[in-house]
C-alpha cells in the first residue's frame, strides 16, 4: 500500500463538494468495508504486536512505528465477527480519530475510491451489525459498510463522557437556549447531548446533514429566525447524503440562516480543517471529543448569544 496516501492535497479539494474517498478493505470474510481517508495516516502490513496485560480483548497489543507506540485493535472482533487469524499476511491501518492516534487490524486492503455523500445511505434497519455502522454505499453492485469507528472507540478505549466542573462556569447558564446538534453517529449525538444537558441546554438531535438543512428550511418557512432559535449549530462533517462542510455551505449561502453560529465537531484531525473552517464559511473547527473543551466552546457561543439577544443567562 505504499503511495495509498500520495496527493492528499487534492483530495483537500474533494471536502465542500459533498465528496470524499474511502479506503475499502475486508475483515474476515468477502464483505468489504470503508474507512474516509482522511482519517488514515498509513497502510502497513503488521508488525510484531507486544502484548499488553489485562488490556481489551479486542486489542491485539502495541506496534511501535517510528518512535511512538500505538493499540493495534481487530477490527474484526470489535464489530462482532470472528477474530481474524494470527498467522498469514495481516493489515494495519494507522488512523487518527478523537485526538488519538490507534491501528486496525484487517485481513486485506482493496482500494480508494472517490465518492458522493448523496450516494451513501444510513445502513438498513436489521442488519446484524447494523450498531457499528453510520452508513453504507454501493460499489460494483456490492455493498460496502462504513463502519462507527467512535462507537468502537468508546466500547473499547473509553474516555470521558461528562464535563469536569473546573471547565464549567457556572455563571453562564443555558436553561432555555437552544442547540441543534448534527452527527451519523448516535455514540457521537449523546455525547453531546450529555454535555448540553450539564448546561441545561435543550437540544434537537439529527442523524445527517440532509435532514439537518431539511429542518432549518421548514423553519425558515414557518418564520423563524434561525440566528434567534439556535443559539448555535453543532456538525459533523462525515456523514451519509450530505456532510458537514456541504451543510456549512448551504446555511452560510442562505441570507435567513447565515448568521447562526456554526461549530464543525469532528474526529477528523488536523491542520486542513483549520483552512476549511475559513473555506466553507464555518464559525468554529472543534475536534471531537473532549467534553471540557466541548462545554467550553458552548458556553463562550452562549455568553455571546445571550449579550447578542440581550437574554439573561439563564436564558429569559
Amino acid at each position: 500500500m505504499a503511495g495509498v496516501l500520495d496527493g492528499v492535497d487534492q483530495r483537500t479539494q474533494l471536502a465542500g463538494h459533498n465528496r470524499f474517498e474511502l479506503l475499502l478493505f475486508k475483515l474476515a470474510g468477502r464483505q468489504r468495508f470503508g474507512i474516509n481517508v482522511f482519517k488514515v495516516q498509513e497502510v502497513i502490513q503488521c508488525p510484531s504486536l507486544t502484548q499488553i496485560p489485562n488490556s481489551h480483548s479486542v486489542i491485539c497489543g502495541v506496534a511501535h512505528l517510528r518512535g511512538r507506540t500505538i493499540p493495534v485493535l481487530d477490527l474484526s472482533m470489535a464489530i462482532g465477527l470472528r477474530p481474524l487469524p494470527a498467522e498469514g499476511v495481516r493489515y494495519v491501518i494507522v488512523t487518527e480519530y478523537n485526538r488519538t492516534v490507534q491501528g486496525f487490524l484487517v485481513s486485506s486492503v482493496d482500494r480508494i475510491i472517490n465518492i458522493g455523500w448523496a450516494e451513501v445511505k444510513g445502513p438498513p434497519a436489521g442488519m446484524g451489525r447494523g450498531a457499528y455502522l453510520t452508513a453504507v454505499t454501493e460499489v460494483d453492485k456490492e455493498l460496502i459498510e462504513v463502519i462507527d469507528v467512535e462507537k468502537i472507540m468508546k466500547e473499547v478505549i473509553g474516555g470521558q463522557e461528562d464535563a469536569s466542573a473546573e471547565a464549567i462556569d457556572s455563571g453562564i447558564s443555558g436553561a432555555g437556549d437552544r442547540v441543534l446538534v448534527v452527527d451519523d453517529s448516535l455514540v457521537a449525538r449523546n455525547q453531546v447531548k450529555r454535555v448540553c444537558n450539564q448546561l441545561g441546554v435543550e437540544c434537537l438531535l439529527l442523524k445527517d446533514g440532509e435532514e439537518a438543512w431539511q429542518h432549518l428550511c421548514q423553519l425558515i418557512d414557518q418564520g423563524v429566525d434561525i440566528a434567534r432559535y439556535y443559539a448555535m449549530i453543532i456538525s459533523d462533517v462525515e456523514m451519509p447524503r450530505m456532510d458537514g462542510y456541504t451543510l456549512a455551505i448551504k446555511i452560510k449561502q442562505e441570507p435567513e440562516m447565515k448568521n447562526v453560529y456554526l461549530i464543525l465537531h469532528t474526529s477528523l484531525s488536523g491542520v486542513f480543517n483549520s483552512s476549511m473552517v475559513q473555506k466553507v464559511g464555518a464559525n468554529e473547527f472543534l475536534a471531537k471529543f473532549d467534553p471540557d473543551s466541548l462545554v467550553k466552546t458552548i458556553q463562550h457561543q452562549l455568553q455571546a448569544y445571550h449579550e447578542k439577544y440581550g437574554l439573561q443567562q439563564n436564558g429569559a
